[in-house]
């Protein structure tokens, strides 16, 4: 009887009851994966990732653990932005790149993880590492035009595939490797690199120029020739017709300008079309 007329200790009974049901019970939203922890160790993990599950059913939702002996880490379940810093890459034409990249990842095996660096933020900083120290290595071993051209499609895919092999060991999968920006640093460099790209592009459209002269002396050779030979076979043919048709020729263009006066002697040669031909009878 004593302690239902006792208002302090009901009090003190529901708060350690409500303490309890607070460390007993725990909310796992959909998109995070809970490690459960007992007394330190890795026990157990709830709402873990699987490609395959169907949403909603992978256990997510209001879940129990033992109170005061288990506690819970989060780790995300969706697809992560890994933001490199720039860096800068020495190619192998000695020309000095500042190389902005991104990666994207996402944890798969967060007991990996929780056992290797513990926590999600110190698994994005050592991804960081590798991937810098990848990109560092692997972009070293390309000429400056590499990055600017489509192989730099299958450079980042297989730094990818080197950098997954590492990240597995923390529990996580690299999906997509992208270099946003690869610039040559501002000042002299740059102006050094744009002179010699102007210099390469002029002796390149002179050669072009040169060759496309050479060509079009060889077709306009080639079309005299056959030309020459066409007046050849004409004149073969019929002398006076090839003679004739010289002769008009030679009219239109003299007389095409109207403003022009020409004094010739009647019996002058370049008129001898005008006088008609005089056939022996």
């Amino acid at each position: 009887m004593g302690i239902t007329r006792n208002p302090i200790l009901w009090a003190v009974v529901a708060f350690v009851l409500i303490v309890v049901a607070m460390d007993t019970f725990y909310t796992v939203p959909e998109n995070k994966q809970a490690v459960v922890l007992r007394l330190g160790k890795p026990e157990r993990i709830v709402n873990a990732y699987n490609p395959k599950a169907a949403f909603g059913t992978s256990g997510a939702g209001l879940v129990v653990k033992v109170p005061f002996i288990e506690n819970v880490i989060f780790v995300d379940k969706r697809v992560l932005d890994l933001d490199m810093e720039e860096q800068t890459v020495l190619s192998t034409d000695q020309l000095r790149l500042v190389v902005d990249a991104f990666a994207r990842f996402r944890i798969t095996d967060p007991l990996r993880m929780v056992q290797t660096v513990g926590t999600e933020q110190n698994a994005t900083d050592a991804l960081k590492r590798i991937l810098g120290s990848k990109m560092r290595n692997e972009l070293g071993k390309q000429p400056f035009a590499a990055l600017l051209s489509p192989e730099r499609t299958a450079l980042m895919d297989d730094i990818q595939g080197t950098v997954n092999r590492q990240a597995r060991q923390y529990g996580a999968e690299i999906l997509d490797v992208r270099i946003k920006r690869a610039d040559l640093p501002t000042g002299a460099p740059l102006e050094s690199a744009y002179l010699r790209m102007r210099s390469a592009r002029s002796q390149e459209a002179a050669t072009i120029r040169a060759q496309g002269l050479k060509q079009a002396q060889l077709v306009r050779a080639q079309a005299d020739a056959e030309a020459a030979n066409t007046y050849a076979a004409s004149f073969g043919k019929d002398p006076e017709f090839y003679a004739f048709y010289r002769a008009m020729q030679a009219y239109r263009t003299t007389f095409s300008d109207n403003s022009s006066t020409i004094v010739l002697s009647p019996n002058n040669e370049f008129l001898r079309e005008f006088e008609g031909r005089r056939t022996n009878r």
